[in-house]
């Protein structure tokens, strides 16, 4: 049996600057590109606070699942990565806010560094459209 890949970009994001779609969606899975604190017209926020690179990251996370036909209800797995782990108790209240009762699987990891200087970047995975 041959499954089919379908790549889409999001229209509320700028298109990616390098080879890779927003979104890959295979077996039944829509796999989410990292998302980094970059805004609509791709200004890395970097000079922001953690908590607002942190709500313009989740509002790519929910632009790239609108644009493959899915939502955060269906998230199976969510992978964080963030350059300081004592910004991790603000991150999970805002995570909490943002999924609300979805509890999919996460990954928590302390990195040196990350693109643009950022503080956070997420990729996730969830459920396609039925």
């Amino acid at each position: 049996m041959q499954h089919s890949i379908l790549f889409a970009n999001s229209d509320r994001l700028r298109p990616p600057a390098g080879h890779y779609s927003h979104t890959c969606t295979a077996a039944g899975l829509v796999f989410v590109s990292g998302q980094l604190p970059v805004d609509v017209n791709g200004t890395p926020m970097t000079d922001q606070p953690f908590e607002r690179q942190a709500g313009q990251v989740l509002a790519n996370v929910d632009a790239c699942l609108e644009a493959a036909g899915t939502d955060r209800s269906r998230l199976v797995q969510v992978r964080i990565y963030v350059t300081d782990m004592n910004s991790w108790p603000a991150f999970n209240q805002i995570y909490a806010d943002w999924i609300g009762d979805v509890r999919p699987a996460r990954v928590v990891a302390g990195v040196a560094s990350l693109h643009f200087r950022s503080l956070l970047e997420i990729e996730a995975v969830a459920l396609a459209p039925a």
